[in-house]
């Protein structure tokens, strides 16, 4: 009987530690902004708001695929704007996944364009399953 209680214990122990140890919590999703005006993100729910030449992370984002969207800022004198590259798109979040988003911009004569590039830590090959 008490070789039951005591592995039982220690089973439990071994459980409570395995289920505490989330990795998850390490993916990153995070925004550089060198365009000349503030961009704003709606990503799961919440807008965030990075303004010109800042940096901002959010952390502690679950194992998923994420929708995100980027509106901005226009600059005084614009006439006509633009919008390039991964200014929207899905996101995908697995274990310690770090995905970086990068905006620039451009301002000739009235025309605005942001730019939008994107990366991710995680492997972006697509498995076909086959092997060559």
């Amino acid at each position: 009987m008490k070789k039951q209680i005591v592995l039982g214990a220690v089973l439990f122990l071994f459980a409570l530690t395995l289920t505490s140890c989330t990795s998850d919590l390490k993916n990153r999703f995070k925004f550089e902004n060198h365009s000349l005006g503030k961009v704003f993100i709606n990503f799961r729910g919440d807008l965030y708001s990075v303004d010109a030449g800042a940096t901002f992370s959010i952390t502690d984002i679950p194992k998923g695929t994420y929708t995100y969207s980027t509106t901005y800022q226009l600059p005084a004198g614009t006439t006509t704007s633009a919008a390039e590259g991964d200014v929207t798109g899905n996101v995908v979040f697995e274990t310690s996944t770090r995905v970086l988003i990068i905006y620039s911009s451009t301002f000739n004569e009235g025309a605005y364009t942001i730019y939008a590039t994107i990366s991710s830590s995680d492997n972006q090959a697509v498995d076909t399953g086959t092997t060559p």
